[in-house]
């Protein structure tokens, strides 16, 4: 199983990035997806999640900004940032469950200067 996160950049506040999670060794159909992000000092946090049914949750500061989505036949999912802010900036981590274990991606840098 790998989770390969990528998309990452330095923007700036109001700009908008797009950060892919490509996945191998998993049925992203019937997997759940999830974002976290970690800032500075700070422990990692849920950002967003899509279920294997495709209901979606985002934590409330980015509702209305980001968007999870994915692609079954890339086995990718992405996350839409939109309109994006200094408090979005961190590590983005994608993840999930599968036989039995948690899987983290590497991570991708997410900078928003004001």
């Amino acid at each position: 199983v790998q989770l390969q996160a990528s998309g990452g950049g330095s923007v700036q506040a109001g700009g908008s990035l797009r950060l892919s999670c490509r996945t191998s060794g998993i049925n992203i159909k019937i997997a759940a997806i999830s974002w976290h992000r970690q800032a500075p000092g700070k422990q990692r946090d849920l950002v967003a999640s899509i279920t294997s049914g495709g209901s979606t949750n985002y934590v409330d500061p980015v509702k209305g900004r980001f968007t999870i989505s994915r692609d079954w036949p890339r086995n990718t999912v992405y996350l839409q940032m939109d309109n994006l802010k200094p408090d979005d900036t961190g590590v983005y981590y994608c993840h999930t469950f599968w036989r039995g274990r948690e899987w983290w991606g590497q991570g991708t840098q997410v900078t928003v200067a004001p």
